[in-house]
């Protein structure tokens, strides 16, 4: 088992991004304006990219840039190389790629540059994952339809670095393989534009519309302890297009799970069994995973293909996006009223879904008004033409209390990284700084000091003045870093 695993995160924006690193994500993969495969998420512009780049670097996490859709070759010979060239310089982490002919470009002018095999390239062997090592791959992300058994499998067999799904959306296609959007709307999910027709209806004989195509995301918190064991470096949690609430909840768990491992494993006493001995202690808190079901599900959650090839129990049949969590169970109608029994705690500001109107494809919502505790009666305003049945379920879309707290705790929180440093300034001598972090340092020196003829220099200006000087020292001491320099 690895010392630690990486958390990697969608940095799907700026603010996803930052949630990410303050929710104790490790890394971050990004995409930029072009060759992402997801050509309709907020992608980083490049000044935002270079940004992001220091950002990340600045608080000791990696960053890996998508560029994992198939190029045409007049893209690979007139775009490709000044698209990294930027980034590369900025100090980009490692390059995920699924194009054979883009991993043989950038290993030729980005010797230095990680590659990482993106899970489109389909690898769900050993032959296929020696052959990108022997390509000069140093990661491959695995097919997301293997089972845990076979991961290991490729892990104790090839010196790669293992990095796998954990959370997030799933497709009904094998990764990579899919021409269905192609086919049916000419947009090509290889070329970062699938429109996600499996997440449409469709009719099977003597049936109405179901969306059978549609597949729970999946959710392998309970699983940590295996995939762990299994010999995986790094946990990918899907979701370039989620809020940035979802990024940091997803990052938080899944990082705190896996040091709750890690630490009962090392706790074993001598002479027993690590392994069996922290799983039969490990435990996931029930309302921790109700939160990941508040903030996103479809349909609840399935742990994919890990231990199974396939499953009713994976397709989400009675909607495509988000379901929600029961909320109001319905008692009695008075005119435009709806009184029901609240089957959690309800805040204001809460988004309850109602049923859907005869006639009309989508659902409409009603917004709490006010706090109500579970097990309280709640009221809330309906129109006059949605369909009220008693004893029905109604469920809440939007936690207003949890993204609040979620936003509050993560996305606008500042990071401070702690510093050590020296400053001397006297006079008719070189004012110098020294900042030290890491083991490394660096000092950069200024004019020299004059006696103070009317007003002298208090604390607080000094303070002022060195803050402005130590952000850039701190990109200077991430530098030696990058590209194994």
């Amino acid at each position: 088992m690895k010392d630690k695993i990486e958390i990697l995160a969608p940095g799907g924006s700026p603010e996803s991004l930052r949630a990410a690193v303050a929710a104790g994500a490790d890394a971050v993969y990004v995409g930029g304006t072009l060759f992402g495969a997801r050509a309709y998420a907020h992608n980083l512009t490049e000044e935002e990219l270079l940004a992001a780049i220091d950002y990340v670097h600045l608080h000791g996490k990696k960053i890996y840039l998508t560029v994992n859709t198939l190029l045409k070759e007049s893209e690979i010979q007139e775009k490709l190389y000044g698209y990294l060239l930027l980034f590369y310089r900025q100090g980009l982490d490692a390059v995920i790629v699924q194009d054979a002919g883009v991993l043989s470009f950038v290993r030729e002018y980005f010797p230095n540059l990680p590659i990482h095999a993106s899970t489109q390239m389909t690898i769900t062997g050993i032959d296929g994952a020696k052959l990108l090592q022997r390509a000069g791959v140093s990661r491959v992300v695995t097919a997301r339809e293997l089972q845990l058994k076979e991961i290991s499998h490729i892990a104790k067999e090839t010196s790669l670095e293992i990095e796998c799904f954990v959370h997030g959306a799933l497709c009904y296609c094998y990764s990579g393989q899919c021409l269905f959007s192609s086919f049916l709307g000419g947009r090509s999910g290889n070329r970062g534009q699938c429109a996600q027709p499996c997440r449409l209806p469709y009719q099977t004989e003597g049936d109405r519309y179901r969306y059978l195509l549609s597949l729970k995301d999946i959710c392998t918190l309970d699983l940590i302890p295996e995939l762990m064991e299994a010999g995986i470096d790094s946990f990918k949690i899907e979701g370039r297009m989620k809020k940035p609430e979802y990024v940091a909840a997803t990052s938080f768990l899944y990082r705190k799970y896996a040091d709750i491992y890690q630490k009962l494993r090392g706790s074993a006493p001598e002479g027993t069994d690590a392994a069996a001995y922290a799983r039969e202690r490990f435990k996931v808190e029930k309302k921790e995973k109700e939160m990941l079901l508040d903030l996103y599900n479809r349909g609840g959650a399935c742990t994919g293909y890990y231990h199974t090839t396939n499953g009713r129990e994976m397709v989400s049949l009675d909607r495509p996006n988000h379901a929600g969590t029961p909320a109001v169970k319905v008692l009695r109608r008075q005119g435009n009223r709806v009184y029901g029994k609240a089957l959690a705690d309800l805040y204001p500001q809460d988004v309850i879904e109602l049923p859907i109107k005869k006639g009309q494809e989508k659902a409409g919502n009603v917004t709490c008004r006010s706090a109500a505790e579970k097990g309280s009666e709640v009221c809330l305003p309906v129109a006059q033409d949605v369909t009220v049945k008693k004893d029905d379920i109604w469920y809440r879309v939007r936690n207003e209390k949890l993204i609040q707290e979620l936003n509050k705790r993560f996305t606008d929180r500042k990071i401070k990284e702690k510093l050590n440093g020296k400053f001397i300034l006297s006079a008719g001598e070189f004012a110098t700084l020294t900042v030290y972090k890491d083991g490394l340092s660096v000092t950069v020196t200024g004019d020299k000091g004059e006696e103070a003829k009317q007003q002298p220099l208090d604390e607080e200006r000094v303070k002022k003045q060195l803050e402005k000087k130590v952000i850039g020292l701190l990109l200077l001491l991430s530098m030696p870093k990058m590209h194994g320099k």
